[in-house]
């Protein structure tokens, strides 16, 4: 695997992705228990704008630079999310967080972040991140360099907390699709009440239907999908968009929508839309 976040930090995908992991993080904090939050594809965590992966791909500046200058227009989970990023600038965005840093910045002293990071080298930039960006006293943070399918699979349940299992990983490995569904239906099956959301490129709409499809026959997988469509789906060798699949927190439906539609009038191009729909809707 070849796969490098640093060309695609804070594009349009982050930009869903991150904006509405902190609807939910505001969300599940509302169920008066500590959250644990378990991600199991961590990266680097911290990201330079300014490095030349980035400037060559001009992903951020279609996405978190835009954003930035347009603002939020009132949506408040994208509000969030520009709060976030500017809390790691002291003046221009140079600084775009992964969602471990993001996470661990959002949590609180009796919450709990475990970062699962399979390769070495990012695994060790991302403990750094962590430690520099991470205000103290703040939520327990452990950086695992494990597969992180293999790991959530296997989380034991803790009804003391609320579990949030955020699955990003880059779909460059041949069975990426199918672990996923696989992880999802062991987490389920050991805890039923864990929130699971996991994050899916869309190139065709076969592709993503047929991953949806085998989500919704899944026991106790009950959420929604809410899908950023850049352009009309015809050209499956683009990421013409991407989708955010969320189990369990069917509150946060409505601000997803609302965030997804902002952003395809800021990030997409003609025939842009977002489409939320219950998952097996």
């Amino acid at each position: 695997m070849n796969y490098r976040h640093a060309y695609h930090a804070g594009n349009f995908a982050d930009l869903l992705k991150h904006a509405l992991l902190l609807g939910l993080l505001a969300a599940l904090r509302t169920r008066g228990r500590p959250l644990r939050v378990v991600d199991t594809h961590a990266g680097a965590g911290l990201y330079d704008l300014t490095d030349t992966p980035t400037l060559k791909s001009g992903e951020a500046a279609a996405g978190i630079l835009r954003l930035a200058e347009a603002g939020d227009g009132g949506d408040a989970q994208l509000g969030a999310l520009l709060v976030a990023v500017r809390g790691l600038n002291a003046g221009d965005l140079r600084l775009y967080p992964g969602s471990p840093v993001l996470t661990a910045r959002a949590l609180g002293p009796s919450d709990g972040l475990i970062a699962c990071e399979l390769r070495g080298e990012e695994a060790d930039l991302l403990r750094s991140a962590l430690d520099r960006q991470v205000p103290r006293p703040g939520p327990a943070v452990r950086v695992r360099t494990v597969d992180g399918f293999g790991y959530a699979a296997t989380l034991s349940p803790d009804p003391a907390v609320t579990t949030l299992v955020l699955i990003d990983p880059p779909y460059e490995a041949g069975d990426d699709y199918d672990r996923v569904v696989e992880t999802v239906g062991r987490i389920l099956a050991r805890d039923p009440q864990t929130v699971v959301a996991v994050w899916a490129p869309i190139k065709d709409l076969e592709t993503l239907d047929f991953l949806l499809r085998r989500l919704e026959v899944l026991p106790e997988a009950r959420g929604y999908v809410a899908q950023l469509r850049l352009r009309p789906l015809a050209n499956p060798m683009r990421m013409n968009g991407c989708a955010m699949i969320v189990l369990g927190a069917d509150e946060t439906a409505g601000a997803a929508r609302s965030t997804a539609e902002h952003l395809a009038q800021l990030c997409g191009e003609a025939g842009a839309k977002a489409v939320v729909h219950p998952l097996g809707g």
